[in-house]
């Protein structure tokens, strides 16, 4: 499977996928430590995938998402953001609405 055929599997097969430097026990990036403290606070189910794992997923992502970024969160195949707006929608208190609206199993 190539990786762009990978990485729209992964977005289909997880309902909530943040792709972040590092996992969520071990950071290597701020932006990406302080997004995952955020939706851990709603605890949904959500898929971590630490792009620092895999040269080409980190490569293609942001050409896939037209998001030059990390990291970046997508709810039902669509993408969020970044930490500053997902910083924002949690601020604003939308944030649970994105995460809960035609989740199931979570």
């Amino acid at each position: 499977m190539n990786i762009l055929a990978q990485i729209k599997q992964q977005i289909i097969d997880n309902p909530i996928i943040l792709y972040m430097k590092g996992t969520i026990t071990n950071p290597q990036c701020g932006y990406s430590d302080k997004t995952a403290k955020i939706i851990l606070t709603y605890h949904v189910k959500c898929t971590y995938i630490n792009i620092l794992d895999n040269d080409n997923l980190r490569k293609f992502l942001p050409k896939y998402a037209d998001w030059p970024t990390f990291p970046q969160l997508w709810v039902n195949n669509k993408l969020i953001g970044g930490y500053d707006i997902i910083s924002n929608l949690h601020m604003n208190n939308k944030l649970f609405n994105i995460l809960h609206k035609n989740i199931h199993d979570i």
